[in-house]
């Protein structure tokens, strides 16, 4: 597991049923890409975010792939139509197994 992983979302705290949102998410991940070596000479292993997911109440909105050139602290913005109230369940996946979620609701009037 990286060290010092943080997930940053943001979502606003309310939309009237039918509106599109705007959502901004930011994971803080240094990306370690295998190829390095420690001050000792040991490889450091590869750690880079290859997946993010972003669910509403259980339904897909968005699936995206990383490959391994992806940055360092990956940011996302996409777009979302809210049909109603819930809670919004983001994902990043590590290469190497560890999984990072953050949750956010959203009123819907």
């Amino acid at each position: 597991m990286a060290d010092n992983v943080k997930p940053r979302v943001r979502v606003p705290k309310e939309a009237s049923a039918g509106d599109t949102i705007t959502i901004k998410t930011l994971i803080s991940h240094t990306m370690e890409s295998g190829q390095r070596k420690d001050k000792d000479g040991n490889v450091i292993p590869r750690s880079i975010i290859n997946r993010f997911v972003a669910d509403f109440n259980g339904e897909n909105v968005i699936d995206v792939t990383l490959e391994p050139a992806i940055s360092t602290n990956p940011y996302f913005e996409f777009d979302a139509i809210v049909p109603g109230p819930g809670e919004f369940t983001f994902t990043w996946y590590d290469d190497d197994g560890s999984v990072y979620t953050e949750t956010k609701s959203i009123d819907v009037s």
